[in-house]
């Protein structure tokens, strides 16, 4: 019985064949309306939301940072995914669901202000693109979101449904201290020298 059991394990692993392609970029499909590429929409709506954020007569510093950020963006493919955190930032907005003001450094993208994925406007504080993404940058940018922690689970619902739960992970990082550096965080806290 044994030896039929690993047979049968060696019957199925023959069977299998996974092939995970590695460096590739995969998200989920973002649907454009009909006569527009990912590209063009995504580019649209960036002059939609400047115009919405700056008026009608976008200062010509704007303009061209803009311009810049976008060309980048299209080059590196990276279009579908503005668009879909677009899409469920826009979505939490409109529940009213809290969202953070933008951390980190997608703060220094002028499309993810015009978009409305965070809420600060980089060149007033000087905040650099290319701290975020750069066109010698071979990975994913990463911008960080917070949401209501109480309504979280709506916007990952909305996520999941319109998307596919095949496309949804959630991730943490977890940080640790050394001995020694816990030690003298410890003492500061009560106040003593170490």
């Amino acid at each position: 019985m044994f030896l039929d059991a690993i047979e049968n394990t060696l019957k199925i692993a023959e069977k299998c064949n996974v092939e995970i392609p590695l460096n590739n970029v995969i998200l989920p499909v973002f649907e454009v309306p009909e006569g527009e590429t990912l590209d063009s929409y995504f580019e649209r709506l960036c002059w939609e939301g400047a115009k919405k954020r700056f008026g009608e007569d976008i200062p010509e510093n704007i303009r061209e940072r803009l311009s810049y950020e976008i060309s980048v963006i299209k080059q590196m493919g990276f279009s579908g995914y503005f668009l879909i955190v677009q899409d469920f930032v826009n979505y939490a907005k409109s529940r009213g669901i809290p969202v953070g003001p933008g951390r980190g450094s997608a703060a220094g993208s002028l499309v993810s202000y015009v978009l409305g994925i965070t809420n600060i406007e980089p060149t007033r504080w000087g905040l650099i693109f290319e701290r975020f993404l750069n066109p010698e940058r071979v990975t994913m940018p990463d911008i960080d979101i917070d949401f209501c922690f109480e309504r979280r689970e709506e916007v990952i619902e909305y996520v999941r449904n319109k998307y596919g739960k095949e496309h949804v992970a959630q991730i943490i990082t977890f940080g640790t201290m050394a001995a020694r550096a816990s030690v003298r965080d410890v003492g500061r806290v009560f106040g003593c020298s170490i």
